[in-house]
């Protein structure tokens, strides 16, 4: 601390709220999750802003800037923050060593996108705000925390025939793990709230476009205007999203 002020105040301010938020829309659970983004000091050394451990069990989803770590890459020496450390930054580091251009990693267990992680089939995307995630598919099992599902998900990553970002995945029967880029990493891990939270709409409104499927309703998954593929796409996890109509740049 200096002048009174806490190490990256800034950084850790904007992640407490971002950890608040998350816990009032619902996007994740009592489990937690963990979310990081990369920062660097005056002299340009790197470190990581992450949430502490429970911070949902213990915190309540409250936490404040002081209990946000400062983290050490590769050491896991924790140079600021109230809290612990949780066991994830295992899968956090895999993911920023398998893409230098990654600046955030947010872990949830948000609730819709969670069904299709449990199912073991990849997220059909038909939303014109999730275009830009392009395929979300899910990836083997291994524990959570695991050292096995920290090296799925780097060697996924490191393997990925398109490294375009911002992506999401879905780690089947744990929630989703979205990685984003940027100028900073505070400007990445708001784009990775935006997708946790246009990604959450993106899988009830596939799961509603599959029951219509199989009422006869539909006769395949609809975005914007046209028809991107069938639940036979699905079984065969042929990956869904729109690449026929071009995206469109900004919001509303």
């Amino acid at each position: 601390m200096a002048d009174g002020r806490i190490l990256f105040e800034r950084e850790r301010e904007d992640m407490a709220k971002i950890v608040q938020l998350i816990f009032e829309r619902k996007n994740t659970n009592v489990a937690g999750g963990n979310f990081s983004f990369k920062t660097t000091d005056k002299e340009g050394k790197e470190y990581i802003i992450m949430t502490p451990t429970m911070m949902s069990q213990a915190y309540l989803g409250h936490v404040s800037p002081s209990q946000i770590l400062v983290v050490e890459p590769h050491t896991r020496k924790v140079v600021a923050g109230e809290g612990g450390l949780t066991r994830e930054i295992n899968m956090h580091e895999a993911v920023y060593d398998a893409n230098p251009e990654i600046k955030a990693v947010l872990h949830a267990h948000a609730p819709n996108s969670m069904f299709w992680a449990t199912s073991g089939l990849d997220m059909p995307n038909l939303t014109e705000a999730t275009q830009k995630v392009e395929y979300i598919e899910v990836l083997d099992f291994e524990p959570n925390c695991s050292e096995e599902l920290a090296e799925i998900v780097s060697n996924h990553i490191k393997t990925m025939a398109k490294k375009t970002l911002p992506h999401e995945f879905l780690l089947d029967s744990h929630g989703v793990l979205i990685t984003t880029g940027g100028e900073t990493g505070m400007e990445a891990i708001h784009s990775a709230l935006a997708i946790l939270d246009t990604v959450e709409w993106n899988a009830e409104i596939a799961y509603k476009q599959t029951i219509f499927q199989k009422l006869g309703i539909l006769d395949g998954y609809y975005s914007k205007g046209v028809k991107i593929g069938t639940i036979e796409d699905l079984m065969k996890h042929e990956p869904i999203y729109n690449k026929i109509v071009k995206m469109t740049v900004g919001g509303d």
